[in-house]
């Protein structure tokens, strides 16, 4: 089986004096500029990395995914490599797919904004979409357990959804796919497996990823 190397760049920008990453579109959009993207680019390209994935789907929902696929552009000229997102690799699982309707499975740490934000970034790429903050699970992302995240997706999911985005890349939320999909019947993805997909699909790879839910099966 063939394996993937991670290197990660931080991209500097506004946050608390802990660090902690910012959450608000307003503190978002400025992150996904050339002069803040730059310099990350550049630590990666002295690694010689073979495609760059921004993992943030918070801001594909604050600056729309027509600015988030011109930053694509951008960072592809830049750095030379496919560059893929969450929010963008999300889309094109469910076109894939063929769903046109999914609910959006948001954490309590997203602002209350993003649920607006999320559906409309999806009905503007022609899927419709209804979203959920799962306020019942713990604020902190360490402390959140994938046998929480399935209860809570299962019992409040709409059944006229044909599939579930789990949305966040620090949702700790991937290992609760297979166990979704089988509990719920539809197709059920996470924003660290769709960024997962995009890469293998950027980079021709043909690494095989089992128990991680009908979204690798399909390629």
């Amino acid at each position: 089986m063939a394996t993937l190397d991670v290197l990660v760049a931080r991209i500097r920008g506004s946050g608390d004096s802990n660090g902690t990453p910012p959450t608000a579109a307003k503190d978002l959009r400025p992150l996904a500029t050339d002069s803040a993207l730059s310099p990350a680019v550049a630590s990666l390209q002295k690694a010689s990395v073979d495609v760059i994935a921004y993992a943030s789907t918070t801001t594909g929902y604050a600056i729309g995914h027509v600015a988030e696929a011109a930053m694509i552009s951008d960072l592809h000229q830049l750095a030379g490599v496919p560059v893929v997102t969450s929010g963008l690799a999300a889309a094109q699982a469910l076109k894939t797919f063929g769903v046109r309707r999914v609910a959006l499975i948001h954490p309590p740490w997203f602002e209350a904004e993003m649920g607006d934000l999320g559906a409309t970034y999806f009905r503007d790429q022609g899927i419709d979409a209804v979203c959920l903050t799962a306020t019942s699970l713990p604020e902190r992302p360490d402390r959140v357990r994938p046998e929480q995240v399935i209860d809570y997706v299962t019992e409040d999911v709409d059944a006229s959804t044909e599939a579930v985005f789990i949305a966040g890349n620090g949702f700790r939320a991937a290992s609760a796919i297979d166990e979704l999909e089988r509990r719920t019947g539809k197709l059920v993805l996470e924003a660290n497996q769709v960024l997962l997909w995009s890469i293998l699909a950027a980079t021709g790879s043909k690494l095989r990823v089992d128990g991680y839910g009908r979204l690798f099966a399909r390629g």
